[in-house]
């Protein structure tokens, strides 16, 4: 079952960074220019501060990733001896794995609502609709969040599995002790 789990974990792994690069590939190669009464206006994602902002979360999630898929894959062909210090690299991983789906999904939330507002305008700011003159950019930016969006789902589920793998190791019936 350990070495199922290991492999479960390593292709959910492995589809996250291609959700978090195609993310970030979609939002930094989105650009789309219109001339509009003889002047050329350029939407790009540098002019929404969100998308600047998911576009480096998602691409340190996705380092971050690759990094724990190559550590798990080390750890699989190296079996360490001391108990203590795998209760410690799993805690470790638990946290940062938390940390990692909070950060991608609080990012994926602030630039929809970021492009929420592009999409509607806002009169009271004298905001501009832009997906009315700009299809293609918003179409691509709706295309990025939806698989930000499955990237966090993702991310979840490697949580959930990092947390199995670390609450797996304490004794059921004496609170915080390893099992041996």
């Amino acid at each position: 079952m350990e070495l199922s789990i290991q492999k479960i974990e390593a292709l959910i792994r492995l589809s996250t960074i291609v959700m978090l690069v195609l993310t970030a590939c979609l939002i930094g190669l989105d650009s789309q220019t219109k001339v509009i009464f003889y002047v050329q206006k350029k939407a790009s994602f540098k002019d929404l501060r969100a998308l600047v902002g998911l576009l480096y979360i998602t691409s340190l999630a996705a380092a971050y990733n690759l990094l724990q898929l190559c550590c798990s894959s080390f750890s699989a062909s190296y079996k360490g001896t001391s108990l203590q210090s795998y209760a410690y690299l799993a805690w470790l991983r638990y946290i940062l794995d938390q940390a990692v789906v909070y950060a991608v999904f609080a990012g994926n939330l602030a630039a929809l609502e970021h492009s929420f507002l592009v999409l509607t305008g806002e009169e009271n700011f004298q905001w501009l609709k832009w997906c009315n003159k700009y299809t293609r950019f918003c179409t691509q930016i709706g295309g990025s969040l939806l698989c930000g969006f499955v990237a966090s789902l993702l991310m979840f589920s490697i949580a959930s599995i990092s947390a199995f793998n670390l609450f797996r190791q304490y004794s059921p019936t004496k609170f915080m002790h390893l099992k041996l």
